[in-house]
């Protein structure tokens, strides 16, 4: 089935040159009709499919998982108030959670995308992951070489550290990988996928095409 409508779409098309609180303000209702509530009740699907395969789902909320729309413009040179998207990251825990278990998406008028991966990392993580790979290349390779994942997502990318310590050298030459200080990775489709009635299908989908690698990661760093 279906859960958005060509008005969802239309609603950031036009938020985009009236991104201030007066206009946004004007169109609440219709932001919350077109773009909230079915946002929410797509969230809420998914969490409930995945549920059934998965307890660690069981008893996630929908409002546990979607961002705010507005920015943080509090740092931010672009003061626009509103977000040009709608994303969630369905994870045990929820947005609360720092687990490498779970899968994150937005949709907007640009793209629709979903993601996976470690994207942030603190530092004794960020080189028990890299003593890992480098302990065991063929492990790590098997997961993200995976054809299924390959196909779907394609590669795994992050920035890059120029510097690692010494004795992680002549792994990295092996797997260029270990330079890296994130491993995520995503796919894209088209903005108007998000009327699909196969998109919680294709959600789930990339969901399942990433777990090898996110399951190597849980292996590896332990989060709640």
């Amino acid at each position: 089935m279906a859960f958005f409508s060509p008005d969802f779409l239309q609603f950031f098309i036009e938020l985009a040159p009236n991104n201030n609180k007066d206009w946004f303000d004007s169109n609440r209702k219709r932001y919350e009709n077109v773009v909230k509530e079915p946002f929410k009740k797509f969230v809420q699907h998914l969490i409930d499919e995945l549920a059934k395969s998965n307890p660690a789902f069981e008893s996630l909320e929908a409002k546990d998982c979607i961002f705010r729309i507005n920015r943080d413009v509090r740092f931010s040179k672009d003061k626009m108030p509103y977000k040009m998207m709608v994303s969630a990251v369905i994870a045990p825990g929820g947005k609360k959670s720092k687990a490498i278990n779970g899968v994150y998406f937005e949709f907007g008028p640009e793209h629709v995308r979903v993601y996976g991966g470690v994207y942030e990392i603190d530092k004794e993580d960020l080189l028990t992951v890299r003593e890992a790979i480098a302990k065991d290349i063929p492990k790590f390779q098997e997961a993200y070489k995976n054809p299924v994942f390959k196909d779907v997502f394609g590669e795994i990318k992050g920035e890059k550290n120029k510097i690692i310590p010494k004795d992680l050298k002549a792994a990295a030459e092996i797997e260029p990988l270990i330079f890296n200080k994130q491993w995520y990775f995503y796919t894209e489709f088209d903005p108007e996928f998000v009327l699909s009635e196969s998109l919680d299908k294709e959600i789930l989908a990339c969901y399942a095409a990433g777990r090898p690698v996110e399951n190597y990661f849980n292996a590896v760093i332990k989060r709640n």
